[in-house]
């Protein structure tokens, strides 16, 4: 039988995450996160991770550095980060948007 259960999550009372992100809903094997008007600064060291991202800008604008490459997010834009590629974010303006992780980033530790 299948899984019938239903998850619901409400961003205003989410738990947060090291960096500041807001954890939404969650499965077994992709997550949500939700980065909420990040301001502008230097970009962080370059990091991998072992889960791929995809994203979604809700506004603002960051530059997405990739293995090498740079592209700017802006409103609509979304992308992929894949597992173990090495990238950073420079916030360029008060940055939001969506992140699903898979597997779960937040999960095993895999978001250290």
């Amino acid at each position: 039988m299948a899984d019938t259960s239903i998850t619901k999550v409400d961003s205003a009372h989410s738990p947060k995450g090291p960096e500041g992100e807001k954890y939404l809903a969650s499965g077994a094997q992709v997550s949500m996160r939700l980065w909420e008007n990040e301001e502008p600064g230097d970009a962080k060291e370059p990091t991998s991770r072992p889960y791929e991202t995809v994203g979604y800008v809700l506004k603002g604008r960051a530059e997405l550095h990739l293995e090498g490459q740079v592209v700017v997010l802006e409103p609509g834009n979304s992308w992929v980060v894949a597992k173990g590629a090495s990238h950073t974010y420079k916030i360029l303006e008060t940055f939001s948007a969506v992140e699903a992780t898979a597997p779960p980033a937040q999960v095993h530790g895999r978001d250290k």
